[in-house]
């Protein structure tokens, strides 16, 4: 099983992070898009990286995080590329969900950041609530990276599906699509094509259903977070809802992983 989309570099996991690589290594997890959001914990991304060589590092602006990003945060990620060649880019996207967003701001810094995934022929995770219409515009007018790009936890239109795709988009399934008022995602993941998905977890966030989840977890704090091991269950959802074998499942997605992430 691969774990397209996560932050296990995040604080929230620290305290369980021997425990649970030991049950990712049961389970057969095989390799994980590691994500960072923020220039802070870039670092944290390359040390679990270089720690865990299976893990696949991604460093990236994520557009909660513009605000606090120093005036070379750009010449720091190339820094982080550089140093790890087998680095993708991501998170970041746009969001007009978060309170006092800045569009203008926002299109400015996705934009530099997709501009040196293609440049680089990198891979590129996206974000995206509420602003799906600015974010077609936008790939369908600048280069887009020739292995793909993902668009993480996909919650937009059904009937975008097929123009993002033919763009070169991925779309990840995740647990939190479990939910009963998520009946409409998990409709839409019916649809999309088979050779255009893949399966994630976002660990600590996305929590699956309270009734559904095999890996209850908490923080520091005692509020309850996603473990990454909650991936199976992905793989397992994502298989009944297309009618497939767990095993046809796993399959497709290592083709469509090693696609656009390498090997």
């Amino acid at each position: 099983m691969i774990d397209a989309h996560n932050h296990l570099h995040d604080a929230r996991l620290e305290p369980h992070r021997p425990a649970i690589l030991a049950e990712l290594a049961r389970l057969g997890v095989t390799r994980a898009v590691v994500n960072g959001t923020r220039e802070a914990d870039w670092p944290a991304v390359a040390a679990l990286a270089a720690a865990q060589p299976w893990i696949v590092p991604s460093f990236g602006l994520h557009p909660w995080h513009l605000a606090g990003r120093s005036p070379d945060w750009l010449a720091r990620l190339r820094e982080n590329l550089d140093a790890l060649p087998r680095a993708a880019i991501g998170e970041i996207g746009l969001d007009r969900w978060i309170a006092g967003h800045d569009p203008e701001q926002q299109r400015e810094v996705f934009t530099a950041q997709l501009a040196l995934a293609a440049g680089r022929a990198l891979p590129v995770t996206i974000h995206c609530l509420r602003a799906w219409g600015a974010l077609w515009d936008l790939l369908r007018t600048h280069p887009v990276p020739a292995c793909g790009f993902l668009l993480h936890a996909y919650a937009g239109p059904g009937e975008m599906v097929r123009g993002f795709a033919a763009r070169g988009a991925y779309f990840s399934f995740n647990a939190s699509f479990l939910h009963d008022r998520k009946a409409a995602r998990r409709a839409i993941f019916r649809e999309i094509p088979l050779d255009r998905l893949l399966i994630e977890t976002d660990a600590p966030d996305m929590l699956p259903p309270a009734e559904r989840n095999p890996h209850p977890l908490q923080d520091a704090a005692g509020a309850p977070i996603n473990h990454p091991a909650n991936l199976s269950l992905a793989y397992t959802a994502l298989a009944e809802l297309r009618g497939v074998s767990l095993q046809q499942l796993t399959a497709h997605v290592a083709e469509n992983f090693t696609r656009i992430f390498g090997t």
